[in-house]
Parts: structure tokens; sequence; C-alpha cells
């Protein structure tokens, strides 16, 4: 998917730490819990504020980008970030959680995996326990489930509740809060609220490639075609199974303008699926809702970084962190109201 181009980019990005012998989640300074969703074991890593671990405290909950990818990666002793931001800032009001693909491994060295870190299995494949559950309809109640067995550990408080998600992620998250009412804030990053498949089309047109003769954007919109009508079918075209595809093209327009919970959103101006974040917007303000937050980063694409002469992303400039530290702010903001 659309936000896979430059994921990757973040780990290699992020502060990269040297370990002795890295065997567990313990090693790279998170902890482990398995948590049974039906007959499928879900892996959760939390950060939590060096001594504060047991500290109730509030969750924040992370829904991260597509692809079957381990959540702990590292070469050797060097560790790679878990999270495309150092969420160091957050643990001190929050545990921050994350959680695992299906049938993908909580670690693993990089130089077991296909170059843009997706895990693939002895058929060079990705599992078919992934290809089966990589769905809308699977992640947001999984996800729910999971975020009630949390709340019920001690040291976790229920006053509070953040979902964040990016991109895929984004879909995930405006998902269990429209249906969720334990979630008391959402954060919306990277999201298309007018469905993946347009992002796809936006995309595809925005290549110089696209002519006359190439007509991807035409290509895309025959795929969308396709899948709309033979959607029961697991093929894999574009990174994705037809499933998924049509699952995350549901629009989120109306589930997110339905919401009475405080909501932020967050996208780069130069992002393929910017202007629909507009249209959300402007939509909001034609209603008058005042519950939502909109902060658009003028000039930067879809994982914030900024764009070169040539419409190149310049990966030497890491703009997440500036992202995490105005979720914050927002955060602070809308809990002292």
């Amino acid at each position: 998917m659309k936000d896979s181009k430059y994921i990757f980019l973040l780990w290699i990005f992020s502060t990269t730490l040297a370990y002795g012998q890295t065997t567990s989640a313990e090693d790279f300074g998170f902890r482990h819990l398995v948590f049974r969703y039906k007959t499928d074991p879900i892996d959760i890593l939390i950060k939590s504020k060096k001594g504060e671990e047991y500290l109730r405290k509030p969750l924040f909950f992370f829904c991260q980008g597509s692809l079957p990818i381990p959540l702990i990666l590292h070469r050797g002793n060097d560790a790679y970030g878990t999270f495309p931001f150092t969420p160091d800032s957050l643990t001190q009001t929050y545990h921050v959680v994350i959680i695992s693909k299906p049938s993908i491994p909580l670690i693993a060295d990089v130089t077991t995996l296909k170059p843009n870190f997706t895990f693939v299995d002895s058929t060079n494949n990705f599992p078919k326990g992934y290809i089966n559950r990589n769905l809308l309809s699977y992640y947001a109640p999984r996800n729910i489930a999971l975020l009630r067995w949390l709340q019920t550990l001690p040291w976790v408080s229920t006053k509070q509740l953040v979902v964040a998600g990016h991109s895929e992620g984004s879909t995930i998250a405006a998902k269990m809060a429209s249906t969720f009412s334990n979630i008391t804030h959402l954060i919306y990053s990277g999201g298309n609220p007018a469905g993946r498949i347009l992002t796809m089309i936006e995309g595809n047109r925005s290549y110089e490639t696209d002519t006359d003769s190439t007509r991807y954007g035409e290509d895309m919109l025959q795929h969308w075609s396709d899948i709309s009508t033979k959607h029961h079918k697991k093929t894999i075209v574009y990174g994705d199974p037809d499933l998924a595809t049509l699952e995350f093209s549901e629009p989120m327009l109306p589930f997110l303008e339905k919401l009475k919970i405080p909501v932020l959103v967050t996208y780069g101006t130069k992002d393929w699926s910017s202007p629909y974040n507009d249209m959300l917007r402007v939509n909001l303000l034609r209603k008058r809702k005042n519950n939502f937050t909109f902060k658009a980063y003028i000039g930067v694409e879809h994982n914030f970084f900024p764009l070169t002469k040539d419409n190149k992303p310049n990966y030497d400039i890491f703009n997440w962190d500036n992202v995490v530290s105005d979720w914050r702010i927002w955060l602070t903001s809308t809990t002292l109201r």
C-alpha cells in the first residue's frame, strides 16, 4: 500500500540502539503481554516510563500502517524503532501500546526479511494467516477486545483512552472509535476519509508517467471495478488481497462526522490523500462541529518528509517527533477543557 513505500525509512531514521544479547521484547525496553483473540495469540508491546511501568496511567494505543512487518526489528545487536516516532514523550502521561500483525513474528533480524522489512513464509509469500486476517473487519473488533481486557488491569486508568492511527491504521482507529465508547480521544493521521482506493487512484494520477498511453489511473479504476464485483477472491494485487482493499476503501467520512469525542486530524499537504482531509474539514465546518482539530503540515508528504525540487521525499528532515509533540499539546488542551 501507499504508506508501505516510505514507512520502512522511518525505522532507518529512528535512533539506533546497541544491545548485548537481544532475545526478548524486554531487551528492547518493552513489556510483552500475549492476548488470545478467538484462537489467535496477539503480541502486545507496552512502552512505559522507566520506573513507572505499574503506575496507574491511561493507555495510548497506536494502530500502525500496512504490511506484515514484525514489531521489533534489529540487525544483530542494533535495534530499529518499533514506532515511526519516539514514544518517550508520550510515556510521561500514558502507557503506549502497539500490537502485532496476525501470523507475523514479534521479533526479527532484518537480514531474514524482504528488503521492505516484510515477513514471508517458506513459499516466499505473506503467511496465509496474515492474508486471511488482514481486514478492517478483523482488526477493529480484535483491537477493541484487547483494549477491554487491558483496561481491567490494575496499572491501567480508565479515565482516558487515546487511540491513534496512521495511514491504514487511521482507518482502523476511526472504525474503533465509532463503535467503542471507552475511547475518549481519536488521532486520525495520514488517512483518507473517503477510502483507500481514492488514494491509490490519486497516486497513479500523480505519477509523471501517467500519460494518455500509460493510463495508470484508469488501470487502477479498472482494478477497483474488478474487485468491487469479485471481492470474494483473495488475489493479491498492489500488496494486499482484493478483500482488504475493498474493506479499507470503505469511506470513514460518515463515521468520523458522527463522533462526539475530541478528534485530531493530522496530514501532510503533499500527501495524495490531502484533498480528502480538506474535504472532511470543509464538511465539518459547514456542520459547525467543534470537536475536531485539524493540523495540516505544509509541503510534506505522507510520512511528513518535505519534498525536494524534483518532488522526492527529503529523508534528511525527520518531522515525526514534531508531529507527536503536536499530538501531546492537543491531548493536554482537550483533557483540561
